[in-house]
This record gives C-alpha cells, structure tokens and sequence, in this order.
C-alpha cells in the first residue's frame, strides 16, 4: 500500500494494462511510419553509409572527436576553478569580493550561451579564434552554475561546524577550506557532475562558429554526401557514448569519496579539528 496512492483493483489494473497495450503500438506505428518515410527517401541506401567506414572520414572524425574532447577538459577545469572562485567569493564578509562574484555569476548565468559565444567570437576571433571562443564561451557559463553549486554545498554544511572553528580561531578562510569545502565535497559531487555532462553536450554549439569539433566534422561530411541523417546519428551515437564514458567516470570517483578509501573529510568535533577517511 503506498501512502501516496491507493492500490489499483482489478478494474483499474486492467485499464492501465490496455492502454499501456495501446501506447505500446501507436508508438510502434509511429516508429514503422518514420522508417518508411526514411526508407522512401533513400536514406539507408549503401551511399549514404559508406562514407563511415573510409579511412579518410574517419580521419576527420577522430580529429573532430579529438577537438570536442579538448574543448571540453578545457572548458569544464577552467569552469570548476571559475566557479569556486566566484561561489566562495559570494560568500565573502567583504562587499568589495561579495558584490562583484554576485554580479559576475548572475550576469553570465542569465546571457544565453549561444549569445555568449557569438558575442566573444565576434569580438575575439581574430586573436583566440573559434575554438577558443567556444571554450571561454562553456567556460564563462558552467562556470557561473558551478559557483552556486558551491556556494549552496558550503552552505549545506551544518553551522555548528563553522561555528566550532571560528572558535577555535580559524579565520573565514580557513573555516572555508579546511572544514567546510572538504565536507561539501560529497554534496556538490553529483551536481557538478551533472554540468560537466552539460559543458561536454555544449560543444556542439562550436558548430554556429565553425569551430573544429564533431559537428565541423559532421557539417562537411553530410555537405560533400548529403546524408545528413546518417551523419546525425553517427554524431549522436559519439556523443552518448561520450557521456556514458563521464558518467562512468564520476560514478566511479562517487563511490571512492563515499568508501572508507575515499578521500577524506574535516570535521569539528569536541573543539578539536578530526579527519575522518
């Protein structure tokens, strides 16, 4: 019994059974409708397929794949740095820090990213070009999120924490990153895993200004064999294994800083300083 619903009786289990039938085959009807209309159109002949086994396109792909991955490692390190700056610096008893990290990571979380990387390419190009333009662009972004992923993790941390080692004479700096920040540390994780999935699925955007990336490549592949949607699958299929890769990732680094050899937290205990592994 779940104290959110009533159990279904028999009538209602047999309602929702026929019309989970019914969605079952509109949605296979549907799928049937759009494979005839892509088959129609010549789509999965051998043509529009062939390319992605030349060596050649190939080339161009990994070259493509190997660009995004720059862009992104790039993107997501200078986003992490950017946002913990700008999220402690929220958090500063100084207005002179407190005010202008409010009005950086409010201003740049508001400005649509597309804008943004249009903005500093058309200004910058000429001397950072397009692939860095694309990355200050996901940089200046994330990086805006990410500060109030750390400001709120800092914040989660219970105030008797702070509170034990102003006591105990710490500073607020100290307080920040030695009791505060390690203890945060588990929060924040599965939030700024989250972005960096973002920062990465991002890159894409590098194709409104040619910069060098998968979808560069995609662009002149399908405008030399006019297979765009084999060429869009083949970019998605990348880009989810990609992602399932980074998740992978952070679900491993998750279970290291949740097991006893993960890495180690601070906490005030008996106004006394205690790390905990």
């Amino acid at each position: 019994m779940s104290v959110l619903f009533d159990t279904p009786g028999p009538k209602a289990v047999r309602r929702h059974r026929i019309l989970g039938v019914i969605t079952v085959l509109v949605l296979a009807a549907i799928a049937v409708a759009v494979v005839l209309k892509l088959a129609a159109e010549d789509q999965f002949t051998s043509d529009k397929w062939e390319p992605f086994v030349t060596p050649s396109i190939i080339n161009i792909l990994l070259e493509g794949l190997r660009n995004t991955v720059l862009a992104a490692v790039i993107a997501i390190a200078i986003s992490i740095v950017a946002g913990l700056v700008f999220g402690v610096g929220k958090l500063s008893n100084h207005r002179a820090v407190r005010w202008p990290a409010w009005l950086v990571v409010e201003f740049f979380r508001a400005v649509p990213l597309l804008m943004l990387i249009y903005f500093i390419f058309s200004v910058w190009s000429e001397n950072i070009g397009s692939l860095w333009s694309l990355i200050i662009g996901l940089a200046l972004y994330n990086g805006s999120v990410l500060a109030e992923v750390f400001r709120a993790g800092i914040n989660a941390v219970p105030k008797g924490q702070a509170e034990a080692a102003y006591s105990l004479g710490m500073r607020k700096t100290q307080v920040v990153t030695i009791v505060q920040l390690p203890q945060a540390t588990r929060i924040m994780l599965p939030a700024i895993i989250s972005q960096c999935i973002v920062a990465l699925k991002d890159t894409s955007l590098g194709f409104t200004i040619l910069a060098p990336g998968l979808t560069y490549a995609g662009r002149e592949i399908w405008n030399t064999f006019h297979n765009k949607f084999a060429t869009a699958l083949v970019l998605m299929a990348i880009y989810i294994v990609l992602n399932c890769l980074l998740s992978l990732l952070a679900s491993f680094a998750e279970r290291r800083l949740s097991s006893s050899e993960g890495a180690a937290t601070v906490e005030i205990v008996g106004g006394q300083v205690l790390t905990k592994a």
